[in-house]
């Protein structure tokens, strides 16, 4: 257990910045799953995109304060294939 509080307080004295933007990222992200979890049988879509899309953008920002190349490339990705996922949920196309 001292390990895991370790790692935390050692990723939050790196950049308290990024750390919060993660810690956004992560509670959006998670949200948004389990909302889509929950109503996997007829899920609205409309509600669940934008979760994802804000935890993406937050991600991005702590990425990118990081510097880290691969992860912030492929979530670069995920936000734009949200923006797509919504516009087909919403029939813009």
């Amino acid at each position: 257990m001292t390990q895991v509080k370790s790692y935390f307080l050692d990723s939050y004295r790196k950049d308290p910045k990024a750390f919060y933007l993660e810690l956004t990222s992560f509670i959006f992200t998670v949200s948004a799953s389990m909302w889509l979890a929950m109503t996997a049988d007829n899920p609205d879509m409309r509600l669940i995109y934008p979760g994802f899309f804000v935890g993406s953008i937050a991600a991005i920002l702590a990425y990118h304060r990081r510097k880290l190349v691969w992860p912030l490339l492929l979530t670069i990705y995920f936000a734009c294939v949200n923006i797509f996922g919504y516009g087909v949920a919403t029939d813009w196309w």
